[in-house]
């Protein structure tokens, strides 16, 4: 929950910079309405998208809105058997706003020319729907879904920030383009998305494994500044960071490999491109500035909806 508190907070202090213009999309391919219709190769880096304006924006206004009701500040705990008349307000001012939200990332998952845009928009839509439904017998074990919702809010964000801020366009040429899907995920089921992993997959306790062991492994990198370009490191922050390039390599690694062991489409999607934005991080550090922050918070969030999404599962 803090992880991604933090990260939409970075996020949309980024965002405030922008104008509102909504994106221009590009039409259809062929007779289906989802212009990534054609699209089944790599999940690779994303460099342009005409949709990313509109999210940005939609991801702003809805953050605006919880921010406003306080949602951040909640006890999760707390389940609506036991809600105050102010608590209740909260929650339904927050389903009102995941709703529309809801609605509008459908849209986009029509207009965006990319496979993996197109799952994260739909992915939001099917985790956003499943919490609006629990709001009225709210648990604390429902949570999970809502923490699945705050990662599927800033990891689109995340990689258009990266796109926005030029930081993916400078090194996407020098990450080698990853193998094609194992099967690309159906455009059908994206006109009536389902939650990807709702009943769990064989990867997830390796996933969350891993995910502790990374952590872990970073923990000192993760301490510093990102707002220090390289070229303003001390001498033990730039050993911190040398020293952490093939950690994250080996990371990213272990996703790509786990998400194609997972028969999973969209979960394999996540995972590779998630290992994609890593890897470009990488490529990216020995010249570090503050908008590299991007291509690892873009991978840190789709590994993070991977992993909350296996804990919200039945």
């Amino acid at each position: 929950m803090a992880v991604i508190a933090i990260s939409v907070a970075a996020t949309v202090l980024g965002l405030r910079r922008d104008s509102d213009t909504a994106a221009t999309s590009s039409p259809p391919h062929g007779d289906t309405q989802f212009a990534s219709a054609n699209d089944t190769g790599p999940a690779n880096l994303i460099t342009e998208d005409p949709t990313c304006d509109a999210w940005r924006r939609i991801a702003r206004e809805h953050y605006d809105k919880t921010e406003s009701a306080k949602w951040t500040d909640r006890d999760p705990s707390i389940p609506a058997s036991a809600w105050t008349s102010e608590q209740r307000q909260m929650y339904d001012a927050v389903g009102k706003s995941m709703e529309t939200a809801v609605g509008q990332a459908k849209q986009l998952a029509r207009k965006t020319p990319h496979r993996v845009m197109r799952e994260l928009y739909g992915q939001f839509a099917a985790y956003g729907t499943a919490f609006i439904d629990k709001i009225p017998t709210y648990t604390a074990e429902d949570n999970k879904v809502a923490v699945v919702v705050g990662a599927l809010t800033t990891g689109p964000a995340d990689i258009c920030s990266a796109i926005k801020y030029s930081s993916v366009q400078t090194v996407a040429p020098l990450v080698d383009e990853p193998s094609p899907p194992s099967q690309p995920a159906p455009v059908d089921a994206a006109e009536t998305p389902q939650q990807f992993l709702a009943a769990g997959n064989d990867v997830c306790n390796e996933w969350a494994a891993e995910s502790t062991k990374s952590a872990a492994d970073t923990a000192q990198w993760r301490d510093i500044d990102p707002n220090i370009p390289a070229t303003d490191w001390t001498p033990e922050q730039k050993a911190i960071n040398d020293s952490v390039a093939p950690k994250l390599t080996a990371n990213a690694d272990a996703r790509e490999r786990l998400g194609r062991e997972s028969g999973n489409p969209i979960l394999e999607d996540f995972a590779v491109l998630g290992a994609q934005y890593r890897r470009a991080f990488v490529s990216a550090l020995p010249n570090y500035t503050a908008a590299d922050s991007y291509l690892s918070e873009s991978s840190t969030l789709l590994g993070l909806i991977v992993n909350f999404a296996c804990k919200a599962a039945h």
